[in-house]
């Protein structure tokens, strides 16, 4: 509610208000460097925000002490732009990590878990296998196959079609889809993929310059008289934009 957070002189939210339906994808646009990342950490508690409050369901996290965040963040499944794989370990490990790390469960149990996780991904007989063995797409299964595997209510997307081909791209956009009718998860998906937001989205929004432009489903952003909103949803290229978005000086300049 209201959320803002700064890097020191570079704001990056300004008074930000999300409500996020449960059970539902919500896709969260904009462009690079906008704060949709910088959003999520937030909802994970991996960020505080300078000003506002977090709520997750019907508890306020932005004020708790880590350790009683741990409960919440089980209950959250995040992908990764990267992946964040694990190179050195089996697909079957890297999706044992969290069941290991958070659970008393037995070897065969753990398993059982893994296989099921697979399934839902579309992906089977790759259990032994290095990441780097994997494609991209496959990469990105194992990846949501181990954000699912302690059947968290709440998926956060980062990026999740980045650098996959069209074909790879929809059959991603098909797996949120799939997980949101069989696991009945709410899905927040950051993006700045055109395609894969018409595909996916119940609800979006549109960040621009720290603050929320637009909201609604695709068809009804697509109908929003506003020419910031139409720029970028037909991917128009202005020099006038960009050169205002540069910092005024080398020390204004955020790492994000």
């Amino acid at each position: 509610m209201n959320v803002s957070r700064s890097f020191g002189p570079q704001t990056v939210l300004d008074g930000v208000n999300i409500n996020i339906p449960r059970g539902q994808t919500t896709v969260i646009m904009g462009p690079s460097g906008c704060g949709k990342s910088v959003m999520l950490k937030h909802i994970v508690g991996l960020l505080q925000p300078t000003g506002g409050e977090v709520w997750v369901e019907d508890q306020r996290i932005d004020t708790l002490r880590e350790r009683d965040l741990r409960p919440i963040r089980l209950q959250i499944g995040f992908l990764f732009q990267l992946s964040a794989l694990f190179d050195s370990m089996s697909v079957a490990d890297n999706i044992a990590f969290p069941l290991i790390e958070h659970t008393n469960l037995t070897e065969s149990q753990r398993r059982d878990k893994i296989h099921h996780a697979l399934e839902l991904v579309d992906l089977d007989g790759v259990e032994n296998k290095l990441p780097a063995q994997l494609s991209g797409g496959q990469r990105k299964r194992v990846a949501l196959a181990r954000a699912i595997v302690l059947e968290p209510r709440i998926i956060l997307y980062d990026e999740p079609t980045t650098g996959l081909d069209p074909i790879r791209s929809d059959g991603i956009d098909q797996l949120v889809n799939k997980l949101r009718r069989e696991l009945g998860v709410t899905s927040v998906v950051v993006t700045h993929d055109m395609n894969s937001a018409r595909k996916v989205a119940e609800h979006c929004f549109l960040l621009l310059n720290g603050k929320v432009a637009a909201q609604g489903t695709f068809e009804q952003l697509q109908q929003n008289p506003d020419f910031r909103v139409q720029q970028f949803l037909q991917g128009v290229y202005r020099r006038d934009d960009i050169e205002a978005e540069r910092p005024s000086s080398p020390g204004q300049a955020a790492s994000l």
